[in-house]
């Protein structure tokens, strides 16, 4: 083969793991944006590498992709920004190929936003290795080799990564159907203005959370019922205010974010807030309120192509 060939044949090499080089990536960094300049960081060092000497693809792709983003995560830029506060996790619709693997209940807890949320707590390497082990299965020993660290040193960090997440998981998996229900009903009451039926939804711990459309340098939180309701019905009301400020009448869709329930408000085709639910009970346990712009992108992207049902509300 010519040097050309050989160049097509290890790209495709590439190519063939981005998607799971990307899902790595993410869950790593809670971020599609700074996944995706991940992955084509490692693409770059494919490229520059003796590739003729690498045994194993795959081994070699998964290691550099996870030392870029411990790079990522220990930069002092990233420290300031999550350190003040104003970052939620970057929200993907269902079927995003980054989202990745989904077959086991530790998959899909790793891509949630309640656990990606809760692993900003965690050190980088206790981060690393719970994402290699829970979610792509990574034994101690690989991800020892991947990290540099002793085999009982990356049991420690697992041991202590599940106990954090542990302690402050919110949620857990709900039936669809009543996942689906559950949100109607508080959309229902908040837009009709029935705070009782607002509070009843909730847990007595609800908290909410909202990044304030990056416009405040800390996230706005609200942690009581009564409170949470009073916010929830000012934000699904409609005036005329919101729509300038929306560019226009939105239609309010649901949909699946990260596996979890989720209100989507859309005018034009354009995603101009996602707001998430964790479920707990039968009740709602945590609202997340997306409105940055730079973290609907994706999101925005992964609609257009999406063919929606029915909206909830037309002309919001």
């Amino acid at each position: 083969m010519d040097s050309t060939a050989i160049d097509r044949s290890d790209t495709r090499r590439f190519e063939a793991s981005r998607n799971r080089l990307a899902s790595l990536a993410y869950r790593l960094l809670g971020s599609a944006a700074d996944a995706e300049d991940a992955v084509q960081d490692a693409f770059l060092h494919w490229q520059a590498a003796d590739r003729e000497r690498i045994e194993v693809p795959e081994a070699w792709l998964t290691k550099v992709v996870t030392h870029l983003c411990l790079d990522r995560l220990r930069s002092a830029r990233a420290r300031r920004e999550r350190t003040a506060g104003a970052w939620l996790p970057e929200p993907l619709l269902d079927g995003d190929p980054m989202l990745g693997p989904a077959d086991t209940f530790e998959q899909r807890e790793s891509v949630s936003l309640a656990v990606l949320t809760v692993m900003e707590r965690l050190s980088p390497f206790e981060r690393a290795v719970y994402v290699l082990r829970e979610a792509f299965a990574y034994g101690h020993t690989e991800i020892a080799d991947i990290l540099g660290i002793s085999t009982s040193a990356s049991q420690q960090h697992l041991h202590r990564a599940r106990r954090r997440i542990t302690a402050g998981r919110r949620g857990g998996e709900v039936d669809p159907a009543s996942a689906r229900r559950i949100v109607e009903e508080l959309l229902a009451a908040a837009s009709s203005g029935r705070t009782e039926r607002l509070v009843a939804l909730l847990t007595d711990d609800a908290v909410a959370i909202s990044d304030g459309a990056g416009l405040t340098e800390k996230l706005l939180r609200y942690d009581t019922p009564g409170r949470i309701a009073s916010v929830a019905r000012a934000g699904f009301t409609s005036t005329p205010a919101k729509q300038r400020l929306a560019g226009g009448v939105s239609d309010v869709h649901y949909a699946l974010v990260n596996g979890a329930p989720a209100l989507l408000f859309v005018p034009g085709g354009r995603i101009i807030g996602a707001v998430t639910f964790d479920l707990r009970g039968g009740r709602i346990s945590t609202l997340r309120g997306i409105a940055n712009p730079t973290r609907l992108v994706r999101l925005t992207d992964a609609w257009r192509r999406h063919a929606p049902e029915t909206p909830l509300i037309t002309g919001w």
